[in-house]
């Protein structure tokens, strides 16, 4: 090959050369221009998505995964900017808990009290104004029994009682916050009467007036104990409002040492029952006593409160004593007596340490003795029995608080 045709070959080459590298650094240039063209399709698709989605913001309490939760007021479902459409609470089990939805939509509760110890979930959905959809879901746990503690109350709600009724609630776990616990618990009375607590213990808290409470008043228990707590990790659960009523004014004097009771009522004596009260070996405890119970009739048992025999069974035992109204809890009752003759009473104290009142077997006469005291009478009546020679009653031996007087009742308070 001549050198001017290799040169004329060179420099073809070399031109095709340059094609090529103009035709790479065009391909490169092309290739970002699409990579640029992808970027900006990506964030219009984003901002195209953004404006379809739902402004509704649902907001489900508990948090998800909470533990530890109330059964009361813990469950919620709300939504901001939107409407709710929809609410499904089930148990872990799948079991639907019912609830209401708000009438403006904005708001849902359930209807029914949870459960301790229980796992729940809980879906929704909600539209925003313009149709868009939103959903949110969650899932918690109630507090369990061996976190949380409950009062057992008496009296019960809707019930008449008598003017010596106390509010005496028992707690399932020792509390040893008193105050904030104490705090959580209002009782107060129509009449206007001021109305203090007293602890007896770590588990028994007790309300009362100076007096016994005005005859025809009304009184309410608010228990706001929810999340309240009462011993370290250990919260309370319960949130009621309870109300009863105080009948006619109904106090019974009992005098051993004339074997007689007087019943009376605003003060007047509206009966005289003879009776037969504790013998000399076994006296009945003096004070102001409250009936706490009522039975048509009942068994007793003397061995269940240390009446035995040599050989271990009850010094008495007998399974159908007529017209019983407890007043202690140790084991003193006023109630009818079939067993014996009808000269013991009001002449006579023979008992083991209850009051005895004439009266048949089967509870079937209603113009025995005992059957008209035993009608006429309501729990939370006071029973004052004098002249014994025995101690007078502890005032936490049933419901037996008016043997402390004011001062030492209010001492008792936490608060």
């Amino acid at each position: 090959m001549t050198d001017s045709r290799r040169r004329r070959g060179l420099m073809a080459a070399s031109a095709l050369l340059g094609s090529v590298l103009m035709l790479s650094a065009c391909s490169g240039g092309g290739k970002a221009s699409a990579t640029g063209s992808a970027d900006n399709s990506q964030a219009k698709a984003d901002a195209a998505a953004a404006k379809k989605s739902s402004e509704a913001q649902i907001t489900i309490t508990p948090k998800d995964g909470s533990d530890n939760a109330s059964i009361n007021n813990s469950a919620a479902v709300t939504v901001s900017k939107g409407t709710l459409t929809g609410v499904q609470m089930t148990t872990q089990d799948g079991t639907a808990v019912a609830g209401q939805l708000s009438a403006d939509q904005h708001s849902w509760k359930p209807t029914v009290q949870l459960q301790r110890s229980t796992t729940y979930k809980v879906s929704a959905e909600a539209k925003d104004s313009e149709g868009r959809v939103a959903h949110e879901n969650a899932s918690f746990t109630t507090v369990s029994p061996a976190n949380s503690f409950i009062g057992t109350y008496t009296p019960d709600d809707g019930s008449t009682v008598g003017v010596g009724m106390p509010v005496s609630i028992n707690f399932d776990k020792a509390i040893t916050n008193k105050a904030a616990v104490q705090k959580g618990i209002t009782v107060s009375s129509s009449s206007g009467q001021e109305v203090v607590g007293h602890w007896f213990n770590a588990n028994r808290l007790d309300f009362r007036p100076e007096q016994y409470w005005k005859e025809g008043s009304t009184v309410t228990l608010k228990l706001a104990l929810d999340g309240v707590e009462g011993a370290p990790g250990i919260h309370g659960i319960q949130q009621k409002t309870v109300t009863f009523h105080i009948g006619r004014n109904q106090v019974s004097y009992v005098d051993a040492k004339s074997k007689q009771m007087k019943v009376t009522q605003d003060g007047k004596v509206v009966k005289t029952i003879p009776i037969s009260a504790g013998s000399p070996e076994h006296t009945t405890y003096e004070g102001q006593m409250v009936i706490s119970e009522k039975f048509t009739q009942t068994r007793m048992n003397g061995a269940t409160v240390g009446f035995k025999d040599s050989d271990g069974k009850g010094e008495y035992d007998i399974k159908d004593v007529p017209h019983a109204m407890r007043l202690t809890s140790s084991g003193t009752f006023i109630h009818g007596n079939y067993w014996g003759a009808p000269s013991v009473f009001g002449n006579v104290n023979t008992s083991h340490g209850c009051v005895g009142l004439q009266d048949v077997k089967g509870a079937g006469d209603k113009n025995m003795p005992a059957a008209w005291f035993y009608n006429n009478s309501l729990i939370g009546d006071v029973v004052v029995v004098q002249n014994t020679g025995d101690k007078t009653v502890q005032p936490d031996n049933g419901l037996n608080g008016w043997n402390m007087d004011w001062a030492q009742w209010k001492a008792g308070s936490a608060i």
